[in-house]
């Protein structure tokens, strides 16, 4: 017989069932909970969560490869660097660099420039994408709301460069804004090349730029608001205005000092690339900021280790206000960055 089976019926019990394997056959043991239970957590973690590694995986590669591993080239603030000699046999010459840094003649103007820009566009250009995130989201047609998300959004695509071109095309001295001042018989006025308007013609640059993409956020931040609160604050007798002041910015609340964390972070860069195109036009007194400076010193006047040595203090002053902020937030309930 292939199989015994034995059967035992006991009164007031349950039926137990043995079931013995034939002769010769070598029996397996039962795999251990014990082996499953103590295998190492880590490896265990990644092998379930494998394709979500694997997506986050070029991500990783890109900023390790391009913001973490270039931080190692700070040395060269320590050292009087030489592209021929490299960083190996370049000479040591300790903090020289920071003494000449903070006795250099221009980089007062260029601090107070580049705080000043960065305060504008905080002051005026952050509160545009939340202002228009709250008039898109009371709109009734969904279709008009897409349209003009779609609209204000296109211009995040379009490098400075372009944006440049275009707004030269329409405020330069042979723009659009020109020809029609002249042709009703006024005086052409160039506002690209106007010293006093530098300015504020960068804060609405990049409010014409970059509001779409924050409007993005805010709106995302906006569609997890809970519709019963609008409900119930509406039985109770809340008004527009109370509705928007007492549910709706509470609830994008955590995006905005989220953002407003990461901007204050980035409080020494302005804008390289937008600057460098147009401070020709006003002169270094009104337009050098430090990404400028750390070009021109660095790769244009070929002073590498002093380049550097600006670079990494806006490194650690950027990382400082970051923590700052978070404490900041953190101290007063919210939760923010970390």
């Amino acid at each position: 017989m292939a199989e015994k089976i034995a059967v035992t019926l006991v009164p007031g019990r349950q039926r137990n069932t043995s079931i013995s394997a034939p002769k010769g056959a070598a029996s397996k043991p039962p795999a251990s909970p014990r082996r499953v239970k103590n295998a190492p957590y880590f490896w265990r973690t990644l092998w379930r969560e494998r394709w979500v590694y694997l997506l986050f995986l070029p991500g990783f590669l890109y900023f390790l490869a391009f913001n973490y591993i270039p931080l190692l080239g700070n040395v060269i603030a320590f050292q009087e660097f030489s592209p021929y000699l490299g960083i190996f046999r370049s000479p040591w010459i300790g903090f020289a660099n920071f003494q000449r840094l903070f006795t250099d003649p221009m980089i007062g103007s260029v601090i107070q420039n580049t705080l000043l820009i960065s305060f504008l566009q905080i002051v005026f250009a952050f509160p545009i994408g939340i202002v228009l995130s709250l008039m898109l989201n009371a709109l009734v047609s969904e279709r008009f709301k897409r349209f003009v998300q779609s609209v204000v959004y296109l211009p995040h695509f379009i490098g400075w460069v372009i944006i440049i071109s275009v707004w030269q095309q329409i405020f330069g001295g042979d723009g659009f804004l020109n020809h029609f001042i002249t042709g009703l018989g006024g005086q052409p006025v160039n506002l690209m090349s106007n010293s006093l308007l530098f300015r504020p013609m960068l804060v609405l640059q990049v409010i014409w730029k970059e509001t779409g993409w924050s409007t993005v956020l805010f709106m995302a931040a906006l569609t997890s608001i809970d519709p019963t609160l609008y409900e119930a604050s509406a039985v109770d007798g809340a008004s527009r205005w109370h509705r928007l002041w007492h549910v709706t910015l509470p609830g994008i609340r955590g995006v905005i000092i989220l953002l407003f964390i990461l901007r204050i972070g980035s409080i020494l860069s302005t804008g390289f690339e937008q600057i460098f195109l147009q401070r020709g036009a006003v002169g270094l007194n009104m337009s050098e900021v430090i990404d400028t400076f750390v070009y021109d010193r660095g790769l244009v006047n070929g002073d590498w280790s002093f380049a550097a040595t600006v670079g990494l203090i806006k490194l650690i002053v950027g990382a400082l206000l970051i923590f700052t902020a978070n404490s900041v937030a953190k101290k007063m309930g919210e939760e923010g960055l970390y």
